[in-house]
C-alpha cells in the first residue's frame, strides 16, 4: 500500500465532503496550495505534524487521513 497515495485520496475526499477548496485549507493550515495539490496527487510524503495540521484544518481525526479505504474500523 502506497501511504502517500492513500493519504492523498483521503485528504481530497474529506476536503470535498467538507465543501472546502485547497485555498481554504491553505488558510486554515498554513500549508501552500502547491503542497496540498501535490499531496492530493500522492506526490508528497507528509510528516506526522503535517497530518495533524491537515486533520485540524479539516476538523477530523488524524486517523481519517491514514485509514485504509473500504473499512468500517
Amino acid at each position: 500500500m502506497d501511504m502517500r497515495k492513500l493519504v492523498g485520496r483521503n485528504f481530497a475526499r474529506l476536503r470535498r465532503e467538507k465543501g472546502l477548496t485547497q485555498e481554504q485549507i491553505e488558510e486554515r493550515s498554513g500549508l501552500s496550495q502547491q503542497y496540498l495539490s501535490g499531496l492530493e496527487r500522492g506526490k508528497r510524503n507528509p510528516t506526522v505534524i503535517t497530518l495533524y495540521e491537515l486533520a485540524q484544518a479539516l476538523d477530523v481525526s488524524h486517523v481519517e487521513l491514514v485509514k485504509p479505504e473500504n473499512t468500517d474500523q
